[in-house]
Order: structure tokens, then sequence, then C-alpha cells
């Protein structure tokens, strides 16, 4: 199956960007899970937290927002031992905010997706350059998700999450995933 450019022969690569990766995701548990990861992933790889979703799966609550607001500091320093997670004191710094200013939100998948009007922007690139690192769009998420209190969520950041949750769909024409999210977007 010809996959996106930056898909590598990893098998868990492979299946992120088969099942996940473009996917309209309005599920907000699903949403705040990915918010999160994108965060930790700031300076690294994805394939590299892809590595540890599972751990911090575990060991960040299921992601359930109401208990990382309830991160202690004793519990942030536990995580700045598990070799399982990136240990970056703030980004663990940031989970505990980001689920905060996450609660004070009334509709967080409609906001979140309001930065696209509601539906997937589905773009038609056809080779790897064409793929912008930002958009308009996320630098408006950045900046309104900032002035909302969350922390790690740069343009970049927000592009990067707008892509994987398939807000917008940026899978290349030479991609099989191309045609089946073009087709239902």
């Amino acid at each position: 199956m010809p996959r996106c450019f930056w898909c590598s022969e990893d098998p868990l690569y492979m299946a992120y960007h088969d099942q996940e990766w473009g996917t309209p995701l309005r599920d907000a548990q699903g949403l705040f899970e990915l918010l999160l990861l994108e965060g930790f992933q700031a300076g690294l790889s994805w394939i590299t937290v892809l590595r540890k979703r599972e751990h911090y799966r575990k060991v960040l609550f299921g992601f359930d927002a109401q208990r990382l607001a309830r991160l202690s500091d004793a519990e942030i320093d536990a995580l700045m031992l598990d070799p399982g997670i990136v240990r970056n004191r703030l980004k663990l710094n940031a989970t505990r905010r980001n689920a905060a200013a996450w609660l004070a939100l009334e509709d967080p998948v409609g906001w979140l997706w309001s930065f696209v009007g509601g539906v997937p922007r589905i773009n038609h690139f056809k080779d790897r350059s064409e793929v912008p690192a930002i958009t308009p769009e996320a630098e408006a998420m950045s900046k309104a998700l900032k002035k909302a209190g969350f922390t790690f969520v740069g343009p970049t950041i927000c592009y990067a999450f707008m892509q994987a949750s398939g807000m917008v769909m940026d899978h290349t024409q030479d991609c099989d995933r191309y045609a089946q999210l073009a087709i239902a977007g």
C-alpha cells in the first residue's frame, strides 16, 4: 500500500498512518489525548511518542482530564523517573495545566473543530513539498488555546494536531488513504 512520505516501515507507524492519521476524530477523550501527545512530541519525532503512547495511557490515568488536573507535584516528580515516557518537567506540568484548561471549555470538540468550520478540510497535495507546517487556522487555534490557558500548543503543534485528528486531511495524492478520506470528507 502506498503511504505518505513520512511513514516509515515500522509496523506501529504504518498502523497509525493507515488507521488513525487524518481520520476525523470527534471524540472528546481522543482529542484531549491527542492534544497532549502532540505537546509531548514537541522537539521529538512522532514515532518516539507513538511508541510510548500505551505507557502514557497507563501512567496518565487513561488521559482522564479530571484526574490529570489534580496531578500533584509529587506525582510529577515520580513521572520524571519513568523511562517509559518523555521525562520533561515542563511538558508534565503542561499536562496538569492543559487538563484544567480542557475542563474549563464548554464544548471542546465543537470549539476545536470550529477552526476548520466544523468539517474536515480536504487538501489535495500532490507532493510533500506542498504540505505546510503551519496554516492561518493553526495559528488561530494556537492563539485561542493559549488564551484559554493551554501550553505546548504552538502553531506547528496545532497543525500537526489538526492533521492527526482529521480536521485537515493531508494525505498526499500518491497515498492510498488519500482517496479513501477525500471521498469520505
